[in-house]
């Protein structure tokens, strides 16, 4: 089979729908055998009811036999299509019954579905599948995770949603023409990178994944610009004497490249960087990571008519002959590939998952000296959603007018996170691990405990930083993958005896610890025969395994499955190493200058005034004063570290005449005294931080029961 002549292509009609139209999305490549005088279009050949493809790849028309193609063409020349009502109809809708027959065109004109695999079905658009959704789960216009623009979340013949990541809607076209350059090594969901289930409900919805290799990878040279690594400092002010491009590995002056973006690089001495693994983001990242809350939502668009669509997911019981056609070479790839997980970082995924909140607000009431039980109350109200937007409104229970005040969500969540931290569901002092009470299990707390932590991260809430690796990796790897370590255990006991077996020099050693310990061994059901030293591996393995993994079985599946609550165990499968920095390691410490950029200035400035805030904070980090930069942000947000996500609004500074500083942690605005004396700025505002957190400490004080 020859290729079209570039002159010529555009006059040559397809045999099946006589249109001469090359448009390789729409119709699929368009072939001519010149020998035969004979043009096609991939999709009109492959999807035509009556032909098979009995030939090599290279014979005919894409393993098509030009016998057979003819004989096709001649049995769809006595069939009129149902939409154009001219001849050539030759495929036909494969519901029981029904008689329609169209042109691929016509079908794609009327919205039929066409499957691009197994039987290569047909369905006419009465009896076309059609996604079901839970009706009223959105009300709001979501963005379109392809091309960005907002759809209204309703599926129809245009709007698609993802299998695997419910908040995830797409244009049929955007998804056809990603699946296109993508093909089936990497068209995969752009919210969870899941492919096998993804791929199975698009080709389910007529979208044709293509075997070949992704359209980026047949360029040449296409990823040469990533073998250069920037090198160059871009600091305001570079301190080194031998200039900005100057880098000395393993010294002050190696460069550190931006962890987002990677095109802009610092000297570690110039932003006072200790090593080289602290990191590192430019103004501009750090800006988009800071401000990243304030999206400004596109104008709704218009749904497309449609007409009722029905379910009917009859398929040809036979199996056919039919193979879509692949590249040379496509099955000689590392399919590996196609279950890679990308590098992503925290901010985005938590971002993304924002996007499932909708405008609908759900108000929370919350007694701050019992912040516990009232969000298990909010939580488990019928009428509670996750998605919804949350409120807060803060209660006191002694409070005989029943008065309530404007509470703060990041002040709320923080306090709910910190109070999760400390309570009796985990154990461990730094690192902490789920713990086996059996009270708690039977209020199903550890699955409240999860949803909890779900909503707080979608929702703006704080790192939780307390989870110990072995935790962590029992959720993203299965408790059977993990191996647990004499540190996940806090049962001062259960330890000794670890160590007592670990630390046996020989075989009467151990045999006097088993003896010792019989009933326990016998109870955990780590009895065993001791004919070697060696054995004392597998006895502290088998003991570690019981006590971390084992013994809190119940209460993991539980706390697991609250954590898939909006999707966020799916991503911290996906995104291990992203994940992995804010559930087990606390927020890096704050420093000045991350202080000072996190806020923005929102009124005319004064100053002097602003001028002293500078000197106030930098003195804050040098300690010069009681107050720390963690009880700043406290003061003005209600939390004491930047939330993985950003703040939402932006934290602010206003410099107005009052008497002293003033935090509103609902829009996170700290409003700054203006004095005539830096001496006496700083005295205020030691004296109204220190105070406002003292008191509030109080008043919460007995949280804990």
């Amino acid at each position: 089979m020859n290729e079209n002549k570039p002159d010529g292509s555009q006059t040559l009609a397809c045999v099946f729908c006589r249109k001469n139209d090359d448009c390789p999305n729409k119709y699929g490549e368009k072939k001519t055998n010149e020998k035969w005088n004979l043009t096609v279009h991939y999709y009109c050949l492959l999807m035509s009811s009556g032909i098979w493809q009995r030939g090599k790849e290279e014979e005919g028309v894409y393993g098509f036999l030009i016998e057979d193609i003819r004989k096709e063409v001649n049995r769809a020349s006595k069939l009129k299509c149902c939409v154009c009502k001219k001849t050539g109809a030759s495929i036909g809708c494969v519901a029981p019954r029904c008689k329609r027959s169209y042109h691929f065109p016509c079908g794609l004109q009327r919205e039929c579905i066409f499957q691009f695999t197994g039987n290569f079905a047909s369905f006419c658009w009465n009896h076309r599948p059609v996604q079901i959704v839970t009706p009223n789960n959105y009300r709001d216009s979501l963005p379109c995770t392809i091309c960005l623009e907002f759809i209204e979340p309703i599926p129809t013949y245009s709007i698609l949603r993802s299998p695997c990541c419910k908040n995830a809607w797409f244009h049929r076209d955007c998804l056809q023409v990603q699946a296109i350059n993508a093909g089936v090594f990497f068209f995969r969901c752009t919210i969870c990178n899941n492919s096998d289930i993804f791929q199975k409900e698009m080709l389910r919805m007529g979208i044709h994944i293509p075997e070949k290799d992704a359209s980026w990878e047949l360029e040449e040279n296409a990823y040469q610009e990533l073998l250069q690594h920037y090198e160059r400092c871009d600091v305001r002010r570079c301190r080194c004497k031998e200039g900005r491009d100057y880098n000395a590995p393993n010294s002050k002056w190696e460069i550190k490249r931006c962890q987002c973006c990677g095109s802009s690089g610092t000297h570690l001495a110039c932003s006072s960087l200790r090593s080289w693994e602290q990191n590192w983001e430019c103004l501009e990242c750090r800006g988009i990571l800071y401000n990243s809350g304030s999206f400004q939502k596109a104008k709704k668009h218009t749904l497309p008519s449609t007409n009722n669509v029905g379910i009917n997911d009859c398929l040809l019981e036979e199996s056919s002959p039919k193979l879509p056609r692949q590249s040379p070479g496509a099955q000689g790839r590392d399919l590996l590939r196609q279950g890679s997980k990308f590098r992503r970082d925290i901010s985005t995924i938590i971002i993304e998952l924002g996007f499932q909140i909708i405008k609908k607000s759900k108000r929370l009431y919350i007694n701050k000296a019992d912040i516990w039980n009232s969000a298990l109350d909010g939580f488990r109200n019928q009428k509670f959603n996750p998605s919804y937007t949350i409120e807060v409104a803060y209660v006191n229970e002694n409070d005989n007018f029943g008065r309530e005040h404007p509470g703060s969500k990041h002040e709320f969540l923080s306090l709910l996170m910190q109070h999760l931290e400390n309570s009796a569901l985990f154990e461990g002092s730094l690192s902490k691990n789920l713990s086996l009470n059996s009270q708690a299990l039977k209020e199903n707390l550890y699955y409240e405990a999860g949803k909890m932590l779900a909503i707080s991260l979608v929702h703006g809430g704080p790192s939780p930083g307390f989870f110990s690796k072995t935790l962590f990796n029992c959720l993203v790897y299965g408790p059977e993958n993990t191996e647990p370590i004499l540190d996940d255990v806090s049962d001062f006991d259960v330890a000794q005896i670890i160590i007592r077996i670990n630390t046996a020099t020989n075989v009467a050693d151990l045999n006097s610890v088993m003896n010792e310990y019989y009933n326990y061994f016998e109870l955990i059901g780590c009895l065993r025969l001791i004919t070697s030293l060696s054995d004392k591996y597998i006895l502290a393995k088998d003991i570690l395994v019981y006590h971390v993994i084992k013994r809190v079985q119940a209460p993991f599946e539980s706390f697991k499955q609250g954590l898939k609550t909006l999707g966020v165990l799916e991503k911290i499968e996906t995104y291990p190493e992203a994940f992995y920095g804010i559930f087990c390691h606390k927020p890096e410490n704050l420093s000045a200058k991350i202080l000072s950029d996190l806020f923005t200035v929102h009124t005319l400035p004064d100053a002097q005034a602003l001028g002293f805030w500078n000197s106030y904070v930098q003195a804050v980090e040098d300690g010069k004063t009681a107050t720390t930069m963690e009880d700043i942000l406290i003061f003005a947000t209600g939390c004491n570290s930047i939330p993985p996500a950003g703040f939402k609004p932006t934290p602010s500074i206003e410099c107005l005449h009052v008497d002293f500083p003033v935090g509103n942690k609902c829009n996170n605005c700290l409003a700054l005294p203006i004095t005539n004396t830096y001496k006496e700025f700083q005295e205020k505002m030691d004296f109204s931080i220190r105070n406002t957190l003292r008191l509030e400490k109080e008043e919460s004080s007995h949280i804990e029961h």
